[in-house]
């Protein structure tokens, strides 16, 4: 039978300890992957921090003109027109106050607000909802123009009839319109 022996070999050089060509490589490349991370990190959490804005915020402040920005805000709507012809959706939203205790309340309350500020509207492409009617949540993305209308690219709608158990005497009975 044949004996194996293992022995080690005397010009073996030590590891080099200190910052290498290779190493500084790795090391850069690592910080820049790490650096991406945060980046993405930090500016989804920052666009994600408030869901929406109010139609006061949009339409007071000018450096949102040509921004897209997502907004909220209650349907007028004896405003809703639609041109079947272009697909195109056009009415008026009014600002809801930031603080409430029921939707329902709020969005009434705003649309009876004579002093509440309002926002035309206007979506593209886009069929007509059966829950775009009087006093629904819109919440759109697009960008305020510079004509001061709104010009949506996603229309998102929270139905009042969900509302109408909590909603003041008498909302439940307004008719749908469109």
């Amino acid at each position: 039978m044949a004996e194996l022996a293992w022995e080690k070999p005397k010009n073996l050089e030590k590891p080099k300890r200190g910052l290498t060509p290779d190493r500084a490589k790795f090391l850069i490349g690592g910080g820049l992957i790490l650096m991406a991370v945060v980046y993405l990190l930090v500016s989804g959490t920052m666009q994600g921090a408030r869901f929406f804005i109010t139609v006061d915020e949009v339409i007071t402040d000018s450096s949102y003109v040509g921004q897209t920005v997502r907004v909220s805000g209650a349907v007028v709507g004896e405003s809703i027109e639609y041109d079947s012809d272009n697909a195109t959706i056009y009415f008026t939203i009014v600002n809801i106050p930031t603080e409430f205790d029921d939707l329902a309340t709020a969005l009434h309350d705003a649309l009876q607000d004579p002093n509440a500020t309002r926002m035309d509207v206007v979506v593209y492409d886009e069929a007509l909802p059966d829950l775009l009617q009087h006093e629904a949540q819109a919440i759109l993305t697009g960008a305020l123009n510079t004509d001061g209308i709104f010009y949506a690219d996603e229309l998102l709608l929270k139905c009042p009839s969900r509302f109408e158990e909590s909603s003041p005497d008498g909302l439940s009975n307004i008719p749908e319109h469109g």
